[in-house]
């Protein structure tokens, strides 16, 4: 499933893994329940780190279309979020009310266009472009997962549901709830995206796709509870900007985590003489290289891939028996407002 680098001791990559994890989990806390250090975190810190992706570290920091998009997407998101939680007249404004699926759609439609042009890699290739250099085997599996990833945008329910968490002495954090986004919509999105990962960034999938993933999910089932989508923006939008401007944590160091397939490909890109012996370095020019040589096993991109396939084929499923049982519109109404874990999220809400 992943493969360290060797000589390091697994010990040491796991909790380097904590670490990040805890980091980003810590992070959400502090820039959710501080209005202005959101505003610092998601605001100031991405303008001042823009003028030095595009100057001082345009020759390491990742510009290709996928990182650039993310990174901006997750960020916009948050403005917004920090927006409709803390202007009060755009919290009942069905216009603004629509950006956080919108942002949430146009996200993950981001990834689904991604799966669908490594789908096309049927011959094992090494991508080095836009400082990044990332080892790829298309198939079935992306095709599978950018269609579980189109299911899960159709299954975003219940838009003009999203209120704010009322202040107590125990949370000031005025989260933006979603009582209609539960805890099946959620693991069928954490298993689209891993899969994505782990087709597409397999190496970074341990940190982005593992760690990544948790930390809000997490967040969402415990302290912050119903605000799964803010979680998920805050955490990616950090990470994004993290990852932009130290790039070689992840790509060219010691904590380096393959994917069992990105590694096979890598050893024989070595061997061809595409890269270094360190495993990171690459002897070739900007491009796309098949690496022939390589015989990757895609056994669990598969598996992954279909798992995420057929959780998002059941929450389809599900909601269309909802919007059968309740006659509501599954974007404008609400589906889930009988269901316990629906109530556990809207009690806490404003009134």
């Amino acid at each position: 499933m992943f493969v360290f680098t060797e000589g390091v001791p697994a010990i040491l990559v796991l909790l380097v893994w904590v670490g990040v994890f805890l980091s980003l989990f810590a992070a959400n806390e502090v820039s959710r329940r501080f209005k202005w250090v959101g505003f610092g975190c998601f605001v100031v810190l991405p303008i001042i780190l823009t003028v030095l992706w595009l100057t001082v570290l345009r020759d390491t920091s990742y510009m290709d279309w996928f990182h650039l998009a993310k990174v901006y997407s997750s960020t916009a998101g948050c403005i917004g979020f920090w927006c409709i939680r803390h202007i009060k007249k755009l919290r009942h404004n069905k216009i603004a009310l629509c950006f956080p699926p919108l942002i949430l759609a146009i996200n993950i439609m981001e990834a689904c266009i991604r799966d669908f042009e490594v789908s096309q890699y049927v011959t094992p290739v090494m991508e080095y472009m836009n400082n990044q250099v990332q080892y790829y085997i298309g198939g079935p599996w992306n095709v599978m997962n950018g269609i579980a990833g189109l299911l899960n945008i159709i299954t975003i329910t219940g838009w003009f549901g999203i209120c704010i968490r009322k202040i107590t002495s125990k949370d000031k954090s005025q989260d933006m709830l979603w009582p209609d986004m539960l805890w099946f919509w959620i693991i069928a999105y954490d298993l689209w995206n891993f899969a994505y990962t782990y087709n597409c960034l397999p190496t970074h999938a341990w940190y982005c796709g593992f760690a990544l993933l948790l930390a809000p999910t997490i967040c969402a089932f415990t302290l912050g509870k119903g605000a799964w989508l803010q979680h998920r923006a805050q955490t990616l939008a950090l990470w994004c900007m993290f990852a932009q401007t130290f790039p070689a944590f992840q790509d060219a160091s010691k904590f380096l985590v393959h994917s069992g397939s990105s590694k096979n490909i890598a050893e024989a890109a070595i061997r061809e003489g595409l890269l270094a012996s360190d495993g990171y370095t690459v002897l070739a020019g900007s491009g796309i290289y098949q690496v022939a040589g390589a015989a990757p096993n895609t056994t669990f991109m598969f598996v992954m891939s279909l798992l995420a396939l057929l959780a998002n084929i059941g929450v389809f499923g599900y909601m269309i028996y909802r919007i059968v049982k309740t006659k509501k519109n599954p974007y404008t109404g609400e589906l889930y407002g009988d269901l316990r874990k629906y109530k556990e999220v809207k009690v806490l809400a404003e009134s």
